[in-house]
């Protein structure tokens, strides 16, 4: 006997792009087969762009570029072997890669005021859906933006360019193929904010005034380059450039000031782009040559049941005339109402206060009369008991350093031994160089403290501290000690410490709440900067920054807070470093708008429906199409996957009620559904459909076939049916022959045709992935020929 022939490989189903090639091959166990190749169930002898080869055992078919019309079910037969296997031509939306590099390597600058265009032109397999997002939110047409589709190209259009719409923009093309994203950059650049204010009055003699200010929020994209500083003297309307400061600069003095004379200054931050509008100050008042300053506070020296003694120290401004003495003032604590202790000013820097309520607290201050009049009154005294004197308290224990670094010592001590009468009511620390001989007051504490820490030292300074316990009656006896301020630390730069618990990508469910931590390192000590987009953070984000970490927290994320977030760290000394991370927030989808039923066909019915708002930014979303024909049965599938907002029933039933839901759905699960409330029913008979018809040949005579309703695309699931439908005119009555990839359908039992006056339909049963193609129903009549095409695609369950 001969020695059959068998397959030592078969045929393996092909997925290719449009316009790549594409190839089909099986191997045979014996030389002497000559094979022969159908598509669709018919015979190849010849086809465009396709090439038949044998190379011993292998057989080959090659197609050089895949199109529209090579995609189907093929066969091998050849001697006692058999195998088949389908060839998908996918069309994917497309951008030409050099004008994709342009448009995502560089960012797109525009000035302020100014319209940008920005034109994507694109390839692929119509529909393709054209959607532009800004912070996942879907942009739409409004008095400045616009969006324009065409079926090869879609344009972004802004009149009018400001701030608001800097940031990052995503451009979302979707086929039946699958979905292009393209990612683009708008920077709009424009003059700065005004700096950021109050305007401080640092210093305001009769010789300068010195005023402070923060440095813009938004520099507009441009570095500030210096400020202006403007000033107008009170009763005038022009206003005077005093000078401008560079950027690292943020405080000014000017020295032409007129005593007792009221001013208003201005400050306005400069880039490449323009001057900001400008910050302005309150009335300024210059003070008076004449009169003298205020002095410190009094201070209490003794109390007793009736009389309270204070003294205190001529203030260091004593105007152009000699003191001539003091008013002293007193008052009860917890009132407003100061009144004179005497009648005439005291030449003496100490007074005994008599005829005091006892057990009454009062408070005291002083003023400098000289012979341009009084000067400013001090600030009020400590308030004091007037009652007999109890015993200082003890000096405090254990006084030491618990730690230091270069800037600063920090002391710890504990309470003095508790006695009758020498209640503690808070401590004093104080602290001199060791190479002066003057005692400098740093804190006044309350009683609970047994703490402090001493800033502002140099690297490796010695210096003086002593503390004391306050008492009523008094301070008690000062505890002294030697410090020293700890070396220089090194200059380390500064260093966003990222290791793999910093994601750079974060994908939040909305309600959450977003918490990024970052620690770091740097010396001097760092500044920290966050940034989201470019811009500063919104109003609801809060960051915290200590101990070497910085951490940003939005409590409830929000769907516009999903976007790039950067971190920036710089030292002072110029040294920068920053980390982005890009947040993506997400949800089951909102449920599907209104719902609409038209009956545009006899015999189906067209459910449509406004989108779910999450198709603003959800790009993998679909929607569910399901019915019942009773207020309470059950609901059933018509359609899944669906990704456009409509959907075709056909085999509706006349006289039959049908009500309709949709729902949404995404990877975390389905939204709420939207429903139909009341009943639908159709409500036309195939008489009047036999008018209808009669109503599109219009004349009793002869005329070509046309399509009332063409096909449409369809997707469906693996297993489900489909059923696509149309309506042809023409007379005589247009004979309808439906075609599979160029493959009559007539005879084939797996597909069902119907033509309904007009109305044709075809249904497929039991769809597979073999069901996928492009299907074309023919209209034909003595008069003449029509045709109308729709690709089916075939989704897995």
């Amino acid at each position: 006997s001969v020695p059959r022939c068998y397959l030592n490989k078969q045929l393996a189903t092909v997925r290719v792009l449009k316009g790549d090639p594409a190839e089909l091959s099986c191997t045979v166990s014996k030389d002497n087969v000559t094979g022969t190749w159908f598509k669709d169930g018919l015979k190849l002898t010849s086809m465009d762009g396709v090439v038949f080869e044998k190379k011993g055992l292998v057989h080959k078919l090659i197609i050089n570029k895949a199109e529209d019309i090579h995609a189907g079910k093929y066969r091998f037969e050849g001697g006692d072997v058999k195998t088949e296997a389908s060839i998908f031509v996918e069309d994917p939306p497309q951008v030409d890669k050099v004008l994709l590099k342009n448009l995502t390597s560089v960012p797109t600058v525009v000035k302020a005021g100014e319209g940008v265009k920005l034109r994507i032109p694109f390839e692929g397999r119509g529909p393709i859906r054209a959607t532009w997002l800004k912070d996942r939110m879907e942009l739409g047409d409004d008095t400045r933006i616009r969006v324009d589709k065409t079926d090869t190209c879609t344009t972004l259009s802004i009149s009018s360019c400001d701030r608001r719409d800097c940031g990052d923009y995503k451009v979302r093309l979707k086929n039946d193929s699958g979905v292009l994203e393209i990612n683009l950059k708008l920077e709009v650049i424009d003059k700065p904010q005004p700096p950021a204010g109050p305007i401080k009055i640092v210093e305001s003699s009769a010789d300068n005034i010195t005023i402070q200010w923060k440095p813009p929020k938004d520099d507009g994209g441009k570095p500030v380059q210096r400020y202006l500083v403007e000033r107008q003297q009170m009763g005038k309307n022009d206003w005077e450039t005093l000078g401008e400061t560079p950027r690292s600069c943020t405080s000014f003095t000017t020295s032409k000031v007129e005593e007792d004379m009221s001013y208003y200054f201005r400050v306005r931050a400069m880039n490449a782009e323009g001057v900001s509008d400008a910050l302005e100050s309150g009335e300024v008042k210059a003070a008076g040559k004449a009169s003298p300053g205020a002095p410190d506070p009094p201070e209490i020296i003794s109390a007793s049941k009736d009389s309270i003694t204070i003294s205190w120290k001529a203030p260091r401004k004593t105007g152009t005339s000699q003191i001539m003495g003091y008013i002293v003032q007193k008052r009860k604590k917890g009132t407003v109402t100061w009144l004179p202790v005497t009648n005439v000013p005291v030449k003496d820097k100490k007074l005994q206060v008599t005829s005091l309520k006892k057990g009454v607290q009062y408070e005291f201050r002083v003023a400098a009369v000289n012979a341009a009049g009084t000067g400013q009154p001090s600030n009020p005294s400590e308030p004091a008991f007037a009652r007999d004197p109890t015993k200082c308290p003890g000096q405090v224990q254990d006084l030491k350093v618990s730690s230091s670094d270069s800037t600063s010592v920090t002391l710890t001590w504990n309470k003095p031994e508790v006695q009758d009468g020498n209640d503690v009511k808070g401590y004093e620390v104080e602290m001199r160089p060791c190479n002066s001989l003057s005692w400098t007051k740093c804190f006044t504490l309350p009683a609970e403290s047994t703490s402090c820490r001493v800033r502002g030292l140099q690297a490796g300074q010695k210096l003086l501290l002593r503390v004391r316990a306050l008492g009523h009656s008094g301070p008690g006896e000062a505890s002294e000690l030697e410090a020293r301020a700890g070396a220089a630390a090194p200059v380390v730069s500064p260093r966003l410490l990222i290791d793999d618990t910093v994601k750079s990508f974060l994908v939040i469910k909305a309600g959450n709440p977003i918490r990024v931590k970052i620690p770091f390192e740097g010396s001097p000590e760092s500044v920290v900067t966050w940034l989201k987009d470019g811009l500063p953070l919104p109003s609801r984000a809060a960051v915290s920054t200590e101990d070497g970490s910085t951490q940003l927290l939005l409590r409830a994320a929000e769907f516009t807070d999903s976007g790039t977030y950067t971190v920036e760290l710089g030292n002072g000394l110029g040294k920068r470093e920053t980390f982005s991370f890009q947040v993506q927030i997400i949800d089951i989808p909102q449920p599907p708008g209104a719902i609409r039923l038209e009956e545009n066909v006899p015999s189906t019915v067209t459910v449509t429906w406004d989108p779910s708002a999450s198709e603003r930014w959800e790009k993998d979303l679909y929607y569910t199409v399901l019915k019942r024909e009773s207020q309470k049965g059950l609901w059933h599938v018509l359609g899944d996957l669906i990704y456009n907002n409509k959907f075709t029933f056909t085999r509706v039933v006349p006289g039959r009620d049908y009500y309709f839901r949709v729902v949404a759905k995404n990877d975390l699960g389905a939204s709420d559904p939207s429903e139909t409330v009341q009943p639908w029913r159709m409500r036309k008979t195939k008489a009047e459909f036999r008018v209808k018809a009669q109503k599109y040949r219009g004349v009793n005579q002869n005329q070509p076939p046309r399509f009332l309703v063409p096909l449409k695309p369809h997707v469906v699931v693996t297993g489900s049916e489909c059923h696509m439908s149309c309506a042809v005119g023409g007379h005589p009555a247009p004979k309808i022959t439906w075609y599979k990839d160029s493959r009559d359908l007539s005879g084939d039992p797996n597909y069902f045709c119907t033509n309904d006056f007009g109305v044709c339909s075809l249904v497929v049963l039991g769809v597979t992935k073999q069901d996928e193609g492009q299907y074309m129903v023919e209209a034909s009549n003595e008069v003449g020929h029509a045709f109308s095409k729709a690709f089916l695609a075939v989704k897995g369950n």
